[in-house]
């Protein structure tokens, strides 16, 4: 008997071929300053050397560290479209305090070298990236609590992480301005100024792969606008559907709610992409055990550098984890 599945997969090809030959205008991005980009450019702080562990598959993946070995490893990954680098003054301000060492890996298929750059093998490779990362970390101090922090996108895979296969690992959780979703309450309409999604060719490629159909899983469904005065060759503008997806929580709502351990979610007042007042609803409804703190005058981009995120951040592991 012939499955409904190879009755429909001719057509759904078709379909697929027909979307992603067009792309309307209004697909494409532009040029506009959505962040605040010149903050970090003006005010810049040298990263620490490039270093590589070796995950699955004998990959060799990019990470940055800072501090000595402490008590707690701290893990902070980087946003969308760009890489670790950064991440570099505040890794560096919370590894002064001692209480700390800070890891800002690049995430595959991201920074200045990637294997393939905007693409990753299969969905959840990020989430077995950094199942590997915190084991070798682990390796390297038995008796010290990891803690997996992010920013942007880089919170949301920290939870995507929380409530995936390798759920429980981490000791704690740092969100920084975390993305949540596209249906989150706490998304503006202005983080469309910055993120372009290929809506056509993402509804198909969301029924292939809930057909099991993930052969087309490499096609381009996301674009950011990164002004090119501020591009320096290494940053990324675009990811595949796969890279996309495994990027993001995969429900906010389940996915906040395996958040059992500690958790600190700081946002800026003035946060472009969300709506900061949002976070405490949100969690409060999902995560209830998590310290909500809101930044005056911080936006989406400036939190990294705010001068009081980093000891807010020590404070907070000395209390929660020590």
């Amino acid at each position: 008997m012939i499955s409904r599945h190879a009755i429909y997969r001719p057509l759904l090809y078709v379909l697929v071929v027909g979307v992603i030959g067009c792309s309307s205008v209004d697909e494409k991005t532009n040029s506009r300053d959505t962040y605040d980009w010149h903050a970090l450019a003006i005010n810049p702080h040298r990263p620490s050397p490039e270093q590589r562990f070796q995950a699955r598959e004998n990959t060799t993946l990019v990470y940055r560290s800072y501090g000595a070995q402490a008590s707690i490893e701290l893990i902070l990954l980087h946003g969308s479209g760009f890489h670790s680098a950064y991440l570099s003054r505040l890794a560096a301000e919370i590894a002064i305090s001692g209480i700390a060492r800070v890891w800002t890996p690049d995430i595959r298929g991201h920074g200045p070298r990637p294997q393939r750059r905007g693409d990753i093998d299969y969905i959840d490779q990020l989430e077995d990236d950094l199942a590997d990362l915190i084991g070798w970390i682990r390796l390297k101090n038995q008796n010290a609590a990891v803690i997996l922090g992010g920013h942007s996108s880089g919170g949301g895979l920290a939870i995507r992480f929380a409530g995936g296969s390798h759920k429980g690992i981490a000791d704690g959780y740092l969100l920084l301005a975390p993305y949540l979703g596209y249906n989150a309450p706490t998304i503006r309409l202005q983080l469309s100024e910055w993120a372009t999604p290929k809506t056509s060719r993402i509804v198909v490629l969301n029924l292939l792969n809930a057909l099991g159909i993930r052969s087309l899983n490499s096609i381009k469904t996301l674009e950011f606008n990164l002004p090119p005065r501020y591009r320096t060759g290494d940053e990324t503008l675009a990811y595949s559907y796969r890279l996309m997806t495994g990027f993001n929580p995969r429900n906010y709502a389940s996915d906040l709610q395996a958040l059992e351990k500690p958790t600190l979610v700081v946002v800026g007042t003035d946060d472009q992409s969300f709506y900061a007042d949002e976070f405490r609803n949100v969690f409060k409804a999902f995560s209830p055990q998590a310290q909500v703190e809101l930044i005056p005058g911080a936006t989406h981009l400036t939190l990294v550098v705010d001068e009081v995120v980093p000891p807010l951040v020590v404070q907070w592991l000395k209390r929660s984890l020590l």
